[in-house]
């Protein structure tokens, strides 16, 4: 074999030596490649499912607080009268319009002890709750006793009469202390004058045994 033969041959088994050894690396660099595509991919799929700010603001007329509107806060605890139409509602309470004004009925078992006028601690809790109405309500306030048709004698209360006055007084003089104006304040006893129902049966006579507070309007 003659020496250009030789240097041919050398050269070929180069060529050849050199293609193996970088076989892997351009493997590797397939790999790199595919990876960092689908990465790629992934996070464009995720761009499209979120909208960003400016496709938030967009849809909602351009106005950054339509498009994260706050989370309103939780209410506060405590007592706050609910609001049937106008008209505002406690619990024990019965509230409706008359010619006078704003009529606040309350049954006699919410505030005091059969055939007793002292208030109960349940029944200043019901009274309690109206002080707020009451002292952003104007003009006179009525607080009328009623009581069913059947007869009453004791030593302290000799008739109904007696009686249905002393609790419209006990209620109005838990409202003075509450800070009620007493110059807007007067007690009236009907005794059983006025039913709401009949007194021939016992659901009659329980309606009929109540407080009323009428709350005069002030004429303009």
């Amino acid at each position: 074999m003659s020496d250009l033969d030789r240097q041919h041959d050398d050269l070929l088994g180069a060529a050849d030596g050199s293609e193996d050894g970088e076989s892997w690396l351009m493997s590797y660099l397939d790999v790199l490649t595919l990876l960092i595509t689908l990465f790629v991919l992934l996070l464009a799929l995720a761009d499209q499912g979120s909208p960003s700010t400016k496709d938030r603001i967009a849809d909602n007329g351009g106005s950054a607080e339509a498009a994260y509107p706050e989370v309103p806060a939780p209410e506060t605890s405590g007592i706050k009268p609910h609001h049937d139409g106008m008209l505002p509602q406690f619990d024990g309470v019965s509230v409706s319009r008359n010619a006078q004004g704003l009529n606040l009925r309350i049954q006699d078992h919410l505030l005091f002890d059969s055939a007793q006028a002292t208030l109960t601690v349940p029944g200043q809790q019901v009274l309690q709750g109206i002080v707020a109405l009451l002292e952003h309500s104007t003009g006179e306030i009525s607080v009328e006793g009623h009581s069913d048709n059947l007869p009453i004698d004791t030593p302290r209360y000799p008739s109904n009469w007696e009686l249905s006055s002393a609790r419209a007084s006990a209620v109005l003089r838990y409202l003075v202390l509450q800070g009620i104006d007493p110059a807007r304040l007067r007690a009236i006893g009907y005794a059983a004058t006025r039913p709401l129902a009949s007194n021939d049966d016992r659901d009659g006579r329980a309606a009929n045994r109540r407080v009323e507070l009428v709350l005069h309007e002030r004429q303009q």
